[in-house]
């Protein structure tokens, strides 16, 4: 009775060791996963502040359309890879404009803010197309070397979506 006793307690003491061993769903995630989330955040905020100057610089209600569209679906994703980041103990390094690909330079952005009408459109939308693919170039590679499901999913969602807006954005101009 008491070896009996002896192994049902070894058998639930590896049960609570191996189960404390698992991580909650959403945690497990690499290098990889984590500089992701670090570049995609300021990479859609930019995004967000040029679809933001569409409304006092375009009359075109398709330019306006996608602008609406981008804050729409861009802003809940920031909010999502902010919360990644407070989970995995991680940061918010401070980074360049040139260390990401497609961020538009200060410069650029410049020019973008100063222009209007058809002028706007045609600046915006060939640097929305340039700011899409390095959003596309840095997803890929999240696909290719992340580990954490959550972000691998929302990397083939932002290519996804913003394929199809490139090639929107391309028949606009």
């Amino acid at each position: 009775m008491r070896k009996n006793i002896f192994t049902l307690g070894l058998a639930l003491l590896f049960a609570v060791v191996l189960g404390g061993c698992g991580s909650p769903s959403g945690m497990d995630h690499n290098a990889d996963d984590v500089a992701f989330a670090q570049q995609m955040v300021p990479h859609h905020s930019q995004a967000l502040d040029m679809a933001k100057l569409v409304p006092s610089r375009s009359t075109n209600p398709k330019v306006l359309d996608l602008a609406s569209r981008i804050e729409k679906a861009q802003d809940p994703e920031i909010q999502q890879m902010q919360g990644w980041l407070t989970t995995w103990g991680a940061g918010m390094p401070g980074m360049t404009h040139g260390s990401m690909p497609g961020m538009m330079p200060d410069a650029d952005m410049r020019k973008l803010e100063a222009a209007k009408g058809p002028e706007f459109d045609r600046m915006w939308l060939d640097m929305m197309v340039e700011h899409h693919q390095g959003a596309i170039d840095m997803a890929n590679t999240e696909l290719a070397k992340g580990g954490n499901a959550d972000a691998k999913a929302l990397a083939r969602k932002i290519i996804d979506a913003q394929q199809a807006e490139i090639t929107e954005m391309r028949s606009l101009r």
